[in-house]
């Protein structure tokens, strides 16, 4: 088979490289195309891949190239994983919002809207040239924010399923702590992208949330930001992200006196950059595990063999809601567990959402919807509604102000 990945001159791209060649076994990939319009870090990175499965023996052929035709045609899968505008344009997500006394994060909040307003274009653009020259081929989006990306790319009609790591981060963790096979782990996952809460942990069958709670909160709770105290009493294990929502102004705080993330994955990449020009490297460098992402590889491979292969098995993915969550509509993207089979994800049924966490999910899947109109059709108005119907904002001063700074900063990083 042949593996596109749009975005493949990430420095990320070896640690989906080390998944399939370990995994070889899962997904049988026969050549792996790596498309992206850095040349140089394309080439880097395609001679790092290219080590890795030779290594291990992997039959596949490594190919890299700019262009993007010549990439998807043909392809049975495609991944794409791009970061318009790089860790640059990430730096003003992160930064510009902390002006106005909001969250700077790249996909909550006006970073997660500014990101999409530049990506979602982009991303249709591919999957366009993905459904002429590959119809039958499965995307799966990796591009952030996932939820509202994915839901472009439904809408348009694309074969598309959304992925996070954030589910498999926690299977792997909780079963690390239980000395069971993640295998035997199923998580009550649910909400929407990077706004979710685990409700129910089994392991062999058996509920094990509450043992967890009772015997590692402490960790669990450094893991997600969030005291312990909260998750005891909540009886739940909230997503990292749900830390930029309860604990919003302490976050602003520990932002202003810090480095944004943007600047540390910089520095990062440059020196990972560095490591991938060496001949001898055939191995996922250590430093890489510091990048984010942990398990996505495995979380890809999986849900694209079971995309390919008709598996039917249960995996946490980004979905049309359906009926799912009732108070929703339809067509708005949720992630939950759901069965993955050669015609696509389909959901499956949950637990009643509590008015807590139900109550957040709706506000920001309404702001997801405005978002999207604004990346669709742009313009200051647009842009203005969706910040101003997001919870972290929600002011006119803030939307008003944050809605001419985002548009000014994209129209500045589109004239370099």
């Amino acid at each position: 088979m042949k593996l596109t990945v749009v975005g493949g001159g990430s420095t990320y791209t070896p640690e989906l490289v080390d998944g399939i060649a370990r995994l070889a076994g899962t997904l049988p990939v026969t050549e792996l195309v790596l498309t992206d319009p850095a040349a140089a870090r394309l080439e880097l990175v395609g001679g790092v891949a290219a080590r890795m499965l030779a290594r291990t023996g992997h039959p596949a052929t490594v190919r890299t190239t700019t262009d993007l035709d010549d990439a998807v045609a043909g392809a049975q899968a495609v991944v794409i994983q791009l970061r318009v505008g790089g860790q640059a344009a990430r730096h003003g997500d992160e930064t510009l919002p902390l002006a106005c006394g909001c969250v700077g994060q790249e996909t909550t909040g006006a970073g997660g809207l500014a990101k999409a307003l530049r990506t979602v274009p982009v991303v249709l653009r591919v999957a366009e040239r993905v459904a002429a020259l590959a119809p039958d081929a499965w995307i799966v989006d990796f591009t952030n924010p996932v939820g509202i990306v994915t839901r472009a790319l439904l809408d348009a009609g694309h074969r598309a399923v959304g992925l996070c790591n954030v589910a498999i981060g926690f299977q792997r963790r909780f079963a690390a702590l239980l000395d069971v096979p993640p295998a035997e782990v199923a998580l009550g996952h649910a909400g929407l992208n990077h706004l979710t809460w685990v409700r129910s942990v089994t392991a062999g069958g058996q509920e094990v949330l509450p043992k967890l709670l009772a015997d590692h909160a402490e960790g669990i709770a450094a893991d997600v930001g969030l005291p312990p105290d909260l998750l005891r009493r909540l009886g739940v294990v909230p997503s990292y992200y749900l830390r930029y929502f309860y604990e919003h102004d302490r976050v602003v705080r520990d932002q202003l006196d810090a480095p944004s993330r943007a600047q540390e994955v910089a520095a990062m990449e440059e020196r990972l950059l560095e490591i991938y020009a060496d001949p001898a490297l055939d191995t996922k460098p250590e430093l890489l595990e510091k990048r984010g992402g942990a398990y996505y590889s495995e979380a890809a491979v999986d849900l694209i063999a079971s995309l390919l292969g008709d598996r039917g098995d249960v995996q946490v993915a980004n979905v049309r809601n359906g009926g799912t969550l009732p108070f929703l509509p339809p067509e708005a993207v949720v992630e939950v567990p759901a069965r993955i089979t050669a015609a696509g994800a389909v959901p499956l049924p949950v637990p009643p959402l509590e008015p807590l966490f139900a109550g957040l999910v709706a506000h920001v899947s309404a702001y997801e919807e405005l978002a999207l109109d604004a990346a669709l059709h742009g313009g200051y108005d647009r842009v203005r509604t969706a910040l101003l119907a997001h919870p972290l904002i929600g002011q006119i001063e803030q939307a008003d102000r944050l809605a001419a700074d985002l548009l000014a900063a994209e129209a500045a990083r589109r004239e370099r």
